[in-house]
């Protein structure tokens, strides 16, 4: 066995996968440019810290079950007030997950709540935060069948891994006694601990339509206000499908056409 196979069976007892894949390409660069052994061992052991963190970020972008497409390159900021696009700058650096603060993403239909905070969501995951994406609703069944089965309190505990927790159109809860009851478990176990992101075309007035019970809705908006940020999609803004459709209706000559004939 020659020292370079030895080296490779050694990195991989070690558990160092990228130092296996570089380090022959490392030892020649070394030798030509004359590296001190210090340079080499720490541009090998860079080479795979770096390769750890790009496996960590890929791991967290698949267990975050993001919106592929709804990513923070992908989002029209120039639609944004310039209150927003600064906001939304401050939020994608993380600080308010330290500070285990909400984020509460209100506004009408259409409006692109659900692709800001899902851009926020992307952004986190490439710092190295644990993200959850999901449908409210979703979330709710989840949580609702754990509770049949005298799983809540493990599900609770599996959904606090994640730092952050992101739940689209909160409004769309189907509201009967049990859902309402496991979304504020949900709620009141995470409260003051993890970051919880709500996207709402319901305003806090109109949350007592999700929580039935007025004592809960004022417990749940309580506890979900407090520590929190306030992001507000305002009437200036307009509906982002609305204004899709309209430009696929003018790309479209035959749909102009038939519609006009209609």
């Amino acid at each position: 066995m020659s020292q370079l196979e030895s080296i490779h069976q050694y990195l991989r007892r070690l558990r160092l996968p990228t130092a296996v894949e570089v380090v022959e390409e490392l030892l020649k660069t070394a030798q030509q440019e004359d590296w001190s052994l210090e340079t080499f061992l720490g541009e090998l052991l860079a080479q795979e810290m770096e390769g750890r963190r790009q496996r960590r970020i890929q791991r967290l972008q698949r267990s975050a079950h993001l919106p592929a497409g709804k990513t923070l390159a992908d989002f029209d900021q120039e639609r944004l007030p310039l209150r927003l696009r600064r906001q939304l700058s401050q939020l994608c650096a993380g600080e308010f997950v330290d500070r285990a603060e909400n984020l509460l993403v209100f506004g009408l239909p259409g409006r692109g709540k659900t692709h800001f905070a899902a851009a926020v969501g992307h952004e986190l995951v490439q710092r190295g935060r644990s993200v959850l994406f999901t449908p409210t609703y979703r979330l709710v069944d989840q949580l609702l069948r754990a509770k049949r089965d005298l799983l809540l309190e493990h599900e609770l505990r599996h959904l606090d891994r994640f730092e952050v927790l992101i739940l689209d159109d909160v409004g769309y809860v189907q509201q009967s006694r049990n859902e309402m009851e496991v979304l504020f478990t949900l709620l009141a176990e995470r409260y003051e601990r993890r970051s919880v992101v709500i996207t709402s075309n319901l305003v806090f007035s109109q949350w007592d339509q999700i929580f039935k019970n007025p004592l809960t809705t004022a417990a749940a908006i309580d506890r979900v206000v407090h520590h929190s940020i306030i992001v507000e999609f305002g009437k200036e803004m307009s509906s982002h499908r609305a204004e899709e459709a309209a430009q696929r209706l003018q790309d479209s000559p035959s749909v102009t056409t038939s519609l006009m004939v209609a």
